[in-house]
């Protein structure tokens, strides 16, 4: 068996836009997400080379709660992109991207309010003792956010 010669961590959770700006928005006005890394233009070569697609460069911006969080949102928009439905939510592969929130109906208020939509209704998880409240939404361009509220 082969041993790995780094371990691992998680880096950050990318989204791919049809609208950058506007789903950029979404996120800072509903979850008060702050930029992390100005909106800037990556392409050549060396990019087409990385992601396999011949001449296609994209703008991103990095999202974050501060400077030093782990984990960030980035969000692309490519030169040429390719439309797609919103993915169902039993659909395989990458699903949804989850936030723990410290107040579900609030920030289920503030999601509708900058754009996103309710895919569920607000549920307990857990039990009555130590409820997990939880309930899908989706952004404006259809991507799925779990919120849970422990």
């Amino acid at each position: 068996m082969r041993q790995l010669c780094l371990r691992p961590a998680f880096s950050h959770i990318s989204l791919t836009a049809h609208n950058l700006d506007l789903l950029s928005e979404f996120y800072q006005n509903a979850l008060g997400y702050r930029v992390k890394r100005a909106k800037r233009y990556v392409g050549g070569s060396a990019v087409s080379q990385g992601n396999g697609l011949p001449d296609v460069g994209f703008h991103s911006v990095w999202l974050g709660f501060n400077e030093s969080q782990d984990v960030s949102l980035e969000i692309l928009q490519f030169d040429r992109s390719k439309r797609t439905e919103a993915p169902r939510v039993n659909q395989t592969g990458l699903g949804h991207v989850a936030f723990s929130v410290e107040d579900l109906d609030q920030t289920l208020t503030a999601i509708l309010a900058a754009g996103g939509s309710k895919q569920g209704e607000p549920v307990n998880l857990g039990s009555e003792k130590s409820p997990c409240l939880c309930v899908y939404m989706r952004d404006p361009e259809g991507n799925l956010i779990e919120l849970e509220q422990t």
